[in-house]
């Protein structure tokens, strides 16, 4: 990805890409299948939460982010209409409503406010922070899927399409198809086996 890709557009990504392929174009392997999986994802999220490389999660974090998780796809496949969906989610999106929902919901669990931090040595930063202690991770991160998706980024993201890909990637120019270029040719040759089949 690109260096010019907002926090939240990179963190909002990177949760959706906790899952991959299991060559078939469903789900093999998940990054926040426990407690130490998300504790692991946090940690090499630095920027994520305050003193994200102290955070371990429990049960409770890894239900509400997984859940966010699922409505952050289902309205990355939304947003890439009418382009289909990754396969990993065709068949299982949870309803535009009730992500939208799920995500509000999420957002809206620990208010924050935006601060400006200017050192003298370096540009201005926005940064959240929680009106009330420590942000909750899923507020954080469902703030920034908020952030994201009602910015311009949002209509540069595309689901991958090339065999057993699950992946959602932001089109970084105007011939890009695939979010990787081994994804680009495993497509291409795919296309090319497809028309060199011989009739049956």
């Amino acid at each position: 990805m690109q260096d010019s890709l907002s926090r939240d557009a990179r963190i909002t990504l990177d949760l959706a890409l906790t899952v991959r392929h299991d060559g078939h174009g469903g789900v093999a392997d998940d990054d926040l299948t426990d407690p130490a999986g998300l504790t692991t994802w946090v940690r090499a999220h630095p920027d994520t939460v305050p003193d994200a490389a102290a955070y371990t999660a429990d049960a409770e974090a890894l239900t509400a982010v997984r859940e966010l998780r699922a409505a952050v796809r289902a309205l990355f496949a939304r947003a890439v209409r009418p382009a289909a969906p990754s396969p990993a989610d065709a068949a299982r999106l949870l309803p535009v409503p009730e992500a939208l929902a799920r995500l509000n919901a999420a957002a809206a669990r620990t208010p924050a406010v935006p601060v400006l931090h200017w050192p003298d040595d370096a540009d201005p930063a926005l940064h959240r922070q929680a009106v009330h202690g420590d942000p909750e991770l899923t507020a954080v991160l469902a703030q920034a899927a908020v952030a994201f998706l009602a910015s311009p980024d949002r209509q540069r993201l595309r689901a991958c399409h090339a065999p057993r890909c699950v992946r959602y990637f932001l089109k970084e120019h105007p011939r890009q198809e695939w979010c990787t270029p081994s994804c680009g040719n495993r497509a291409r040759v795919a296309r090319h086996h497809e028309r060199h089949r011989k009739p049956a």
